[in-house]
């Protein structure tokens, strides 16, 4: 091209080297240009739209606004055509400028004035769409618009080089069904791609004008009576009468195919009819192509000049192949019969090359008479051609192909290497596909196995795992023992090609591959066919079955193939260089994928899904995509060949198998991508669509475990869903009833693992318009059948609490069923697809996009996507999905859930421990010079605040509950995948109240009992202190009465005297010493008494006194020793009696130890607290069958300790409280500030050190200390060890793995508690190491008490007191809610104090700044383990109590539960262990056993116990004893890694600590180490 030629005209590649500039004409130019502007296409002419462009889901695709303006038609025929409308070509005309009415009458313009100006032709549409899309969307585009029975370009012409393009490669992909009346007797039929079809070709041309419509004639011809179709655009259809501005020259082709009946059929034989557009007198090329390729060319004209030398040149047979007709409209003016003569004459044309359009032959007579003769022409040609041999003559006429350009042929070359010679599909996949059919199959069998465990029988269920590992290794040795093929070697090097060649590549494969596959399954399906007709025949149909499978061949086996070569390469060493070479794999599929093509989900075949292949493929594809891009899926189900496959075609322009040689085996999955302007509508960036095989499908149907496969591949589909549409036929009850229940059953697994699809029910083939209204019943019959099924499955997955349909599932029988007309309109072969179906479709379609639009859950990302397909496929592997279900996205949303609901009730302690901590201070304050309280009665005070807890607590759980709520009104998250746990942790909520009122109101009492106990001991103290006062006062008068200076000496003397005199007059009531034990006794038969005159009997039968002295001794009959097994397990429960009561009296002596620290009095709330701590911790150990005498001697013993501790710390605070210890405790200061009164000197900066150091400072101290405890419990809830139940557990476990010491491990498994507190303890040590955290708190606590005393001494100055001592309590008064200040220290402060208030004040001041400092390096020099000891909240056992959860442990294995909440309606462990580490044994040997409750509880064997009468009971159905346990079986083999590494470690060890044989440890636990070991840890618990 000169450059004179416009750039934005330039195609994209020259597909032929030759230069057309001299046939350049500018005007057509100028038409194409112009047009594209119009068009808005101008841009899409040099960079071509893409099949994925289109295909991309945007708003014009859910809108029905008509075509507004010129530049909507492109758009407006591409959406109507991708969804196979008929009606595509019928709106042409721009809608923006019409005047819809006009004011004035003017007739005659009405008449002259014509609007097809501003009309497009709609081949002109068609043209320039073609011009200006890439290969695989003219393909496309050609398929669509050959099945609406349109006809599509053969040759395009492009008036911007003059020359046009055969379009082969355009029409490659249409593949036709026929059935010549030589089949007719046998009902076969021709199923073939058109461009292979070897047929005669009819064509239509024009010679200069004609009026006649020559499309129009040729749509009669082509239609029957009864079904009329517009094939070709004619001038009287819409816009048909636009003048053509670039698509003369287009010669366009359509195919007559005869369905078999002679009634119906037009022709007998298949025919080919082209219609070129223009006059051929200006389209030589095109002219002479068709001339060349046809059996006979049809010439229309008005008028011919027989004297001119180029008419008779075209019309001359010399060169031509094809026989001419003319065909001449008698009616036209212009028409001369003579000259027809005369170049009938010179042509030596007879009659029967004319055919004539006469007055008295009406358009249906003269129809008729051009079907005869077109008819003759078909059953006497001897000249049939295929489309792909017109190539040649192409090339020798300068046409150009559409298939001439490299990458196009190189693709078409490498995949005729792959598929040429494939005569025996059979043979040719076990020479070049080897590692796919039995070996796979084989595979699929043992890990199936592994998870069902249907055939141990009475073998070691790990040892029968080992072996099956061990047959699974040996497969994928096999597998890694073939070579690369050939076929794979070029197959992996066609898909690795650049650009668009792989593209390419690809098509050609699969077109190729299925016109191998297409002979052979037409034999094999007659076959089946007539078996078919007698059910006896079930192993030859099954036979047949096998080599349809065998005889189906297409890319996916290729894909497949790939898949199975990298999983195996993956049980290589990671060094190996075979291994590393493949590691690219799953990135081209990944690429592929992304750009459109379906990936295999599930291999039908084997019915099992290639896990680690599809994982790695979504994980490069993830790489690929920005991150954290969200998908929505939409999936159908059904019957097969209901037309799922074509109803995804419609809905979205994809391209699923359909045609019969290839019907949909597993499941494909394919990625739409969303269009800018849908992003926010649906929330996501891609659409997975996933097509699948169809249920109950005939292939399968004779195969035993059909049903199974049906239900698995329902369960993953209907689980990766977030809209799955359901085919059903209302017709055949039998069947719909097996589907509904197949769908039901997937639905109901999907409701129990917290996942909710949308369903759409699509009945199809239902033509009424007012069907909605009509299949009212036949939608009740649905909603019954549903409920039906719904019970049906209930009962099987035992979720019988599921009633209806709608209890699995938001369901309305009014707006969940579509009604969907039949795909055709009329009888195939030659029927359109119905314009009502692709209405219906576009409705459903619509529906869809809503739906998705509205879903309430996150869209997932490609990895979450990826661990659906993993979590899913594991669960339908086992026996039983629901229980066996697990998912890292529900596990990780359930941590997220569980550590939000942590942090909230962590929020809420704290805020309680503050509060509490405020009150005590209160009540420890009442009654003093301190107090804030209103009232003088501790009972009234202490209800007012009981009644302000209860408030507080309120609003807390209020809060909250309101949290929790607007928690799981997130979109994102996947909160909708837990939503089934709002309600317990609802009730968690509601408990935690409870739980916190009970402790609060427990301190509140504790608090006031200290404080009444206390009141008569001050009272008297204050009483002896007043008199000492007064006797110093009177001493001090006397002295100075003396006219003499007494010395030091003397004035000593004096105060002995009176010291003495004064004690002496005072009387010390000794106080009284309360027997404890007497009252223990007491609280402790009251505890016993709901257990009977047995438990009292055995009280009365010994003195508690006698009790607690030596070590706990008793026995307890264990749930019948533990659980005894049918393979005469046996366990020795006396350990685990010992490990449960000496954790009870170890938890209750630290209790009671923390009491004794606090060095205060006894009160009977200290011993009623102990008893319900005992009872709370026998009843989390219910699998112990607790007898009476256990429990009496266990409590005695604890009382009896207690006691004895309670008596001593009582008879302690009253020796330490005694009054007259504490005067004699005080003599000297007394002593002092006698002197200093009667020498009257300055006690302002003495007296302020004094009330500094003995009040103030052990109240900051105290403060301090009491504050501490819950600020190292929020420090370490910060970390994510002590985030959820489950990541402590997984910390603690990783610590011991880290440790490599078996003690560690032994004091886990026995005593749990003891160990787990301990470890928390040396946590928090670690943490708090460098001291600089904590003293940060201190550092905060001790400036917050600092301003406060400022903050007193400055509104005390400003009070206009009556003096010191009125100063000093306004200090005290200011301080009483916050510090707690010793009325010891305050009341001997007091006395004889003669400090000046203002200088006092000042002096204070100033102690308190040193007092700041003094403190502040005390703090620095204290170590953490010192200050630990004076917290008053201790950290370790705080977070032991919000971390240990329920507190209960697996019945089998007794591993801890890690449900988070304290309402949890089922128990469930993560990771179980060897019941060998448990103490169980072989009875008759003493072997330790390895057996794993994951496993067993999927296996055939079984337990029994007390619950069961000791009679067996399947493991299987524990839940029906076990209720509220769910025992999951293993997600992997290598889920319970790490207690085999540990169990196999430490065998010899364990063996000889429980004085049993070591277990016999099977092979592959062996081979664990500890790093697989790690990592199942990590795994197991989601981390």
């Amino acid at each position: 091209m000169d450059s004179s030629e416009p750039d934005n005209l330039k195609p994209e590649e020259q597909k032929s080297s030759q230069t057309p500039e001299d046939m350049k004409d500018e005007s057509k130019v100028k038409h194409l240009e112009n047009l594209l502007e119009e068009l808005d296409l101008t841009q899409c002419y040099t960079k071509k739209l893409s099949l994925s462009r289109i295909l991309e889901i945007d708003l014009k695709n859910i809108t029905d606004e008509p075509a507004r303006r010129k530049s909507d038609l492109p758009w407006y025929f591409l959406k109507k055509v991708m969804m196979l409308n008929v009606k595509c070509t019928s709106e042409c005309e721009s809608n923006s400028d019409d005047e819809t009415g006009s004011a004035y009458l003017d007739l005659d313009n009405m008449i002259n004035h014509s609007n097809t100006e501003d009309m497009v032709n709609p081949l002109d549409i068609i043209t320039a769409l073609f011009l200006c899309s890439d290969g695989f969307l003219q393909q496309e585009m050609a398929l669509k618009m050959s099945m609406c029975q349109f006809s599509v370009p053969l040759l395009l012409p492009n008036c911007d080089t003059e020359q046009c393009t055969l379009m082969l490669w355009a029409m490659r992909d249409i593949v036709k069904k026929y059935r010549p009346q030589s089949l007719s007797q046998s009902k076969g039929f021709i199923e073939e791609r058109i461009v292979l079809s070897e047929l005669p070709m009819v064509s239509f041309v024009r010679l200069s004008e004609c009026s006649l419509s020559k499309s129009e004639i040729l749509n009669k011809l082509l239609s029957n009576d009864q079904q009329y179709h517009n094939t070709f655009v004619h001038h009287n259809m819409e816009c048909g009468d636009s003048p053509r501005r670039i698509s003369n020259g287009l010669t366009e082709i359509t195919w007559y195919l005869p369905g078999g009946n002679t009634n119906i059929d037009i022709f007998s034989q298949p025919v080919a009819v082209a219609n070129l557009r223009g006059d051929i007198a200006s389209f030589e090329t095109q002219y002479s192509f068709l001339c060349q390729t046809s059996a006979a060319v049809f010439v229309f004209f008005d008028h011919l000049d027989s004297e001119s030398d180029s008419v008779i040149s075209l019309l001359k047979s010399q060169n031509k192949k094809a026989q001419i007709f003319l065909v001449g409209n008698c009616e036209s003016k212009r028409f001369n019969l003579d000259t027809v003569k005369n170049l009938a004459t010179k042509l030596c044309f007879s009659n029967n090359n004319i055919i004539f359009k006469t007055k008295q032959k009406n358009e249906a007579h003269f129809v008729k008479d051009l079907r005869k003769t077109v008819r003759n022409v078909i059953e006497k040609s001897e000249l049939k051609m295929k489309i792909e041999k017109m190539v040649d003559i192409a090339h020798e006429l300068g046409i150009l192909v559409d298939e001439d350009f490299s990458e196009c042929q190189t693709a078409k070359k490498n995949a005729d290497a792959i598929t040429a010679g494939n005569q025996d599909i059979h043979k040719y996949k076990e020479d070049q596909l080897p590692r796919q059919g039995q070996i796979w199959k084989k595979l699929t069998s043992l890990q199936k196995e592994e998870f069902r465990l249907r055939n141990v029988g009475s073998k070691n269920i790990e040892h029968y795992k080992s072996d099956l590992q061990k047959q699974k290794t040996e497969l994928r040795k096999k597998q890694n023992s073939y070579e690369m093929s050939t076929a794979m070697t070029n197959f992996i090097t066609g898909i690795s090609s650049p650009g668009t060649e792989r593209f390419y590549f690809l098509k050609w494969m699969r077109m190729n591959l299925d016109n191998v596959s297409h002979v052979k399954l037409s034999e094999l399906r007659e076959k089946y066919k007539e078996k078919c007709k007698n059910s006896e025949n079930k192993e030859e149909i099954k036979e047949i079955d096998r080599k349809i499978s065998n005889s189906s061949l297409g890319t996916e086996h290729f894909f497949r193939e790939m898949g199975q070569i990298y999983e195996a390469s993956l049980s290589l060493p990671e060094t190996d260089r075979s291994r590393q070479q493949l590691q690219h794999l799953p990135k081209l599929c990944a690429e592929l994928l992304l750009d459109g093509f379906p990936l295999e989900l599930v291999d039908g075949d084997a019915s099992n899904i290639p896990l680690r292949w599809v994982s790695d493929v979504l994980s490069q594809l993830s790489d690929l995509v920005s991150p954290n891009r969200k998908i929505r899926v939409v999936t159908v189900l059904g019957v097969q060949s209901t037309g799922k496959s074509t109803l995804l075609n419609t809905m979205f322009g994809v391209q699923f198998a359909v045609s019969s040689g290839r019907c949909t085996r597993g499941a494909f999955m394919l990625l739409i991508k969303i269009n800018e302007d849908m992003k926010n509508v649906l929330n996501c960036d891609f659409l997975v669509i996933i097509d699948t095989e169809g249920l109950k499908s005939p292939e399968l149907a004779q195969l035993d475990n059909s049903y199974e496969h049906d239900n698995e591949l329902a369960t993953l589909v209907v689980g990766l869903s977030d809209v799955t549409i359901v085919n059903i036929a209302m017709e055949n009850s039998t069947e719909m009833k097996d589907i509904l229940q197949i769908v039901v059953h997937a639905f109901l697994r999907m409701k129990e693992v917290g996942k909710k699809p949308k369903c759409q029910f699509v009945h199809q083939n239902v033509s009424d318009v007012s069907a909605h209204d009509k299949n009212l019943r036949d939608r009740k019959l649905l909603l019954d059948q549903l409920n039906e099924m719904t019970q049906a499955a209930a009962k099987m997955e035992k979720k019988e609490e599921n009633k209806n349909f709608t209890d699995v599932m938001e369901y309305s029988p009014d707006t969940g069923n579509w009604y969907i007309p039949g795909l055709w309109n009329g009888n195939p072969p030659m029927a359109p697809v119905n314009a009502g179906y692709s209405e219906a479709v576009y409705e459903l379609k619509k529906n869809i996009i809503q739906l998705l639009g509205n879903c309430e859950s996150s869209a997932n990302n490609i990895m979450e996507f990826k661990e659906w397909v993993k979590s899913l496929w594991n669960a339908v592997k086992h026996e039983n999905f629901i229980f066996s279900f697990r998912n890292s996205l529900v596990a990780d949303a359930y941590m997220k859930l569980c550590t939000q609901f942590n942090k909230w009730e962590w929020e809420f302690r704290k805020d309680m421990y503050t509060w509490v901590k405020d009150a005590e201070t209160i009540i420890s304050n009442f009654g003093t010079i301190a107090t804030i309280s209103e009232t003088s009665d501790m009972r009234e005070f202490l209800g007012f605040l009981k009644s302000e807890a209860s408030t507080v607590l309120s609003a807390w759980e209020t809060k909250i509950l309101d949290n929790l709520t607007q928690y799981f009104k997130q979109t994102e998250g996947h909160v909708d995948l837990v939503e089934g746990y709002k309600e317990e942790f609802s009730n968690s909520a509601k408990i935690l109240h409870l739980e916190i009122e009970s402790g609060v109101k427990y301190q509140l009492e504790a608090a006031a009992e200290i404080r009444h106990g206390m009141t008569e001991i001050i009272k008297i103290k204050e009483s002896h202190r007043k008199e000492i006062e007064k006797a110093v006062c009177a001493l001090i008068d006397k002295c100075r009465k003396k006219k003499v200076k007494m010395t030091n000496r003397e004035l000593d003397e004096e105060f002995e005297k009176m010291w003495r005199e004064t004690l002496e007059k005072l009387s010390f009531s000794e106080q009284k010493i309360v027997n404890v034990t007497d009252s223990v006794s007491r609280y402790l038969r009251e505890n016993l008494k709901h257990r009977g005159s047995r438990a009292q009997q055995l009280l009365t039968e010994n003195n508690l006194q006698d009790f607690g002295n030596e070590s706990f001794k008793h026995t307890a009959e264990r749930w019948l020793s533990k659980f005894k097994h049918t393979t005469n397990k046996v366990f020795t429960g006396q350990d685990h009696i010992k490990g449960l009561s000496d954790s009870i009296i170890a938890a209750c002596k630290h209790s009671v130890n923390k009491q004794v620290k606090k060095k205060i009095n006894y009160h009977d709330n200290y011993i009623q607290e102990i008893l319900r701590m005992i009872d709370e911790k026998l009843k989390n150990h219910q699998d112990v069958k607790i007898n009476i005498e256990f429990e009496v001697s266990l409590k005695q013993h604890i009382c009896g300790f207690a006691a004895r501790e309670f008596q001593k710390m009582h008879e302690d605070f009253i020796e330490e409280n005694d009054p007259y210890r504490c005067l004699t405790k005080n003599k000297e200061k007394f002593h002092e500030d006698f002197k200093d009164v009667f020498h009257e000197r300055d006690q302002c900066q003495k007296k302020a050190e004094e009330f500094t150091k003995q009040c103030l400072k052990p109240a900051v101290e105290d403060f301090i200390n009491r504050s501490l405890g819950p600020d190292i419990i929020g420090e370490m809830r910060k970390l994510e060890q002590f985030s959820t139940r489950m990541s402590f557990q997984y910390s603690i476990l990783l610590d011991s793995l880290s440790k490599e010491d078996f003690q560690s491990y032994l004091s886990y498994i026995r005593s749990y508690e003891k160990y787990v507190k301990t470890w928390i303890l040396e946590q928090i040590k670690k943490h708090f190491s460098n001291e600089s955290t904590v003293f940060e708190f201190e550092e905060r606590h001790l400036q917050s008490c600092i301003d406060s005393i400022n903050s007193a001494i400055n509104k005390a100055k400003t009070r206009k007191s009556d003096g010191f001592k009125a100063f000093i309590k306004d200090i005290c008064k200011e301080l009483g809610d916050k510090l707690v200040i010793s009325q010891d220290a305050l009341g001997a402060f007091m006395i004889l104090n003669n400090a000046d208030k203002e200088q006092f004040a000042d002096w204070l001041t100033t102690s308190v700044n040193d007092m700041t400092e003094t403190l502040r390096n005390e703090f620095k020099e204290s170590t953490f383990e010192k200050k630990l000891q004076h917290l008053c909240v201790e950290p370790q056992d705080e977070l032991f109590k919000q971390l240990i959860g329920c507190g209960k442990q697996c019945p089998f294995c007794a591993a801890p539960c890690d449900a988070g909440g304290k309402a949890h309606t089922e128990h469930f462990v993560s990771l179980h262990r060897p019941q060998g580490l448990g103490e169980y044994r072989k009875f008759s040997t003493g072997i330790l056993l390895t057996d794993l409750c994951s496993s067993n509880v999927k296996s055939h064997k079984k337990f029994c116990c007390i619950e069961t009468q000791y009679k067996p009971h399947p493991y299987k159905n524990y839940k029906e004893i076990l209720k509220d346990w769910k025992i999951q079986p293993d997600e992997s083999l290598e889920a319970s890694d790490y207690w085999k590494y540990v169990m196999t470690k430490y065998n010899s060890n364990f063996a000889q600590e429980y004085q049993a044989v070591p277990a016999v440890i099977p092979e592959a636990w062996k081979k664990i180490s500890k790093e697989q070991a790690e990592k199942s840890l990590k795994e197991s618990f989601y981390i």
